[in-house]
């Protein structure tokens, strides 16, 4: 059979793989947090004709003539730069500015986003949309992150305040510190998110729901705080958007559809020249 045809089809799966990634950005232009990904293509395996000969005295060296076997994927490359702000004036409502992720869990698992679009639940805990639950660490006396991850809540159990004085307001600093304002007139830190980072951002897994978690090659979270190595700061009032360029896309979409086309041209002149070698005997 001939191997432009078998070329010809790993050109059409490999082009229809970059079809729908690159439609699946431009659906998710305007989700929150999101991070566009791009196809990696890289030729097949190669068939030997003739191998390559070193010189002698009486001839030169010869170059190998191989006959390439098609394409294939390489990879699928997340882009993490990062998106564009958008105000909302919710206090809940955080994006990360600069490298990191925010933290939730769902029972015993971790999972990690850039999606901070997060609320109060009934029991004061702070939860994403799908009901994963914000990590933080407790803190010391003096400010300092101990222990952890806990919960992000607006519980003050932990802070030994005076008879009767309640918490009345609370407030997110860049820092990552939920801080509470209480009836006493005396602001106290609460809780401070935990921000994690990654040896491999590229290696995390997508599990859906904005959100990542851990693969072999992502390497282990390393969990600290905003502001602390090379971790983003924290804004609150403010939602992270997608950082699909639409226009780019769109020119994805044109080269990935003539490649395509381009492919399954292969695959009729292919088909054209095995009618010939069958019919040439009449």
């Amino acid at each position: 059979m001939l191997r432009s045809l078998f070329a010809g089809i790993s050109g059409l799966r490999t082009n229809q793989t970059m079809l729908d990634v690159t439609g699946n950005n431009i659906a998710n232009a305007n989700t929150t947090g999101f991070k566009a990904s791009t196809t990696v293509f890289s030729d097949t395996l190669s068939q030997m004709l003739t191998a390559s000969s070193g010189q002698n005295a009486g001839r030169g060296g010869t170059n190998p003539i191989q006959v390439g076997l098609g394409v294939q994927l390489a990879a699928t490359s997340t882009n993490f730069n990062q998106g564009a702000p958008q105000t909302t004036g919710r206090m809940t409502d955080l994006m990360i500015t600069g490298d990191g992720f925010f933290v939730v869990r769902d029972g015993g698992q971790s999972f990690f986003t850039r999606a901070g679009a997060f609320s109060f639940d009934e029991s004061g805990r702070l939860c994403a949309p799908n009901g994963m639950r914000v990590q933080g660490f407790r803190l010391d006396a003096a400010g300092d992150p101990v222990g952890g991850p806990v919960d992000v809540s607006l519980d003050t159990a932990g802070l030994r305040l005076p008879p009767g004085v309640e918490l009345t307001s609370y407030s997110i600093g860049a820092d990552g510190k939920l801080r509470g304002v209480f009836s006493d007139d005396v602001q106290r830190d609460i809780v401070q998110l935990a921000i994690a980072d990654f040896a491999n951002p590229m290696g995390l897994e997508k599990t859906g729901d904005t959100m990542y978690r851990e693969s072999a090659n992502s390497g282990a979270a390393d969990l600290g705080v905003a502001g602390q190595g090379e971790r983003g700061q924290v804004m609150a009032g403010a939602l992270e958007m997608s950082n699909v360029d639409l226009s780019a896309e769109f020119t994805n979409l044109i080269l990935a559809q003539r490649g395509f086309q381009a492919s399954a041209r292969v695959i009729t002149t292919s088909d054209q020249v095995l009618d010939e070698l069958v019919n040439i005997k009449r």
